[in-house]
């Protein structure tokens, strides 16, 4: 394994963990506080942005010509707007239970659309791979007891949050290309100083009329996390990842994110560990492990190549 790879899946993970556990302290956040789901997208997203454009100031200065702007538009609307704002608005409408179990079919989605789009193949390796990596996180998901399943599932709620997740596996496939051309900091900033100009008219009233001050000081530091390590920390590093790893690799990672949720859960006694977690947790890195081994496009035509000789 060359090092650009070791380095882009050690990113991965570290951003996924960073996500998984993004998620119990946020859902702290909303319990202890009057905090909506909408207000924490829009603190993500702005507090990201100023954050950014602070880091940018401390690095080489990158020229972007005016058609990678537009494309860095649209990279925005899919991979945060879309993504994080259709999310957040399916799971209003739907049980957290069934948005959980839709976040597995990102993987499934970027295989589909990378053979499409990329011409990558969908090699056995790869298929069983992303089953047995799907498998664990449902494992993980259904047998968490901590899942709040008081709200009932609903299809249009469903249908948004896939469409979310569908959101995320185009902009991971599209792209790649746009992404290695610049650093990280001068692709997140532009990323989120787009995606915020886009969702403050929506969101502008409810920020200005939300009582700051009514947010208890521990919960603070809750906010802190979610803008910090779940945001700014994991968006610095996915681009360092979908550089040196195919999108389907970089998707599969997600299945981190349960485990990472489950200890936390655990570690606060708010859940408890047993066997059918621990096979879940092997399954899930069964997963990421197979389909990191399967051949890309470039393999094949290599292996192709070389028979021909």
């Amino acid at each position: 394994m060359k090092t650009n790879e070791i380095k882009g899946h050690a990113a991965m993970l570290t951003a996924n963990t960073m996500w998984g556990l993004m998620s119990p302290v946020a859902k702290l956040v909303f319990i202890g506080s009057a905090v909506t789901p909408f207000i924490m997208v829009d603190v993500r997203i702005v507090g990201a942005a100023v954050l950014f454009w602070i880091a940018s100031f401390f690095t080489k200065k990158e020229h972007v010509p005016h058609e990678d702007m537009l494309k860095l538009f649209f990279a925005s609307l899919l991979g945060i707007v879309f993504n994080q704002g259709l999310y957040t608005f399916g799971l209003g409408m739907t049980s957290p239970i069934d948005a959980s179990i839709i976040t597995t079919s990102t993987p499934i989605l970027t295989m589909i659309i990378a053979a499409f789009y990329l011409k990558e193949p969908v090699t056995g390796k790869k298929v069983l791979g992303i089953f047995a990596g799907a498998s664990g996180a449902l494992l993980l998901i259904l047998s968490n007891k901590s899942i709040d399943v008081s709200q009932v599932g609903n299809v249009w709620g469903d249908i948004i949050c896939l469409l979310a997740e569908l959101s995320f596996s185009v902009y991971l496939v599209l792209f790649k290309g746009l992404i290695s051309r610049y650093s990280p900091i001068t692709l997140m900033k532009w990323m989120f100083t787009y995606s915020s100009i886009c969702i403050i008219p929506f969101s502008y009233s409810e920020l200005i009329t939300f009582d700051w001050t009514s947010i208890p000081l521990e919960l603070v530091g809750g906010m802190a996390f979610v803008v910090l390590g779940g945001t700014f920390f994991s968006y610095l590093l996915s681009p360092v990842a979908q550089r040196s790893l195919r999108p389907t690799v970089v998707s599969m990672y997600c299945y981190v994110q349960p485990i990472v949720a489950s200890v936390f859960t655990v570690c606060w006694g708010m859940d408890s560990f047993n066997f059918l977690k621990v096979v879940a947790v092997c399954l899930v890195f069964t997963g990421v492990f197979l389909v990191t081994r399967s051949k890309s496009r470039a393999q094949m035509l290599m292996m192709k190549e070389k028979d021909r000789g």
